[in-house]
């Protein structure tokens, strides 16, 4: 019973998670999987985009956070070979 509950808890907390806009260190380890001293480690590296807007407490725009996430993407095989056939068949 406590199980189910435990898990039930963290599937409501996962989904308030998802609505919130911006996230704290706290929120933002718990939604990136990164410990915080690695979030500490990134924002002052400027690695990450972050706000201080008090000039203490840290805040990050989720939107940029999955931007940042998914830049410098790699292509499958799959997509590299596609793209070469296309291109090949244009220069026909």
């Amino acid at each position: 019973m406590d199980n189910l509950i435990l898990e039930r808890l963290l599937s409501i907390e996962t989904l308030l998670l998802d609505k919130k806009k911006v996230l704290n260190p706290d929120e933002l380890a718990n939604y990136t999987g990164y410990s915080k001293s690695t979030i500490y480690k990134m924002v002052q590296g400027n690695i990450i985009p972050f706000s201080k807007p008090n000039g203490k407490h840290l805040f990050f725009d989720k939107e940029e956070i999955d931007e940042w996430l998914l830049s410098n993407k790699s292509k499958s095989k799959l997509q590299l070979q596609n793209e070469a056939s296309k291109y090949a068949n244009s220069r026909k």
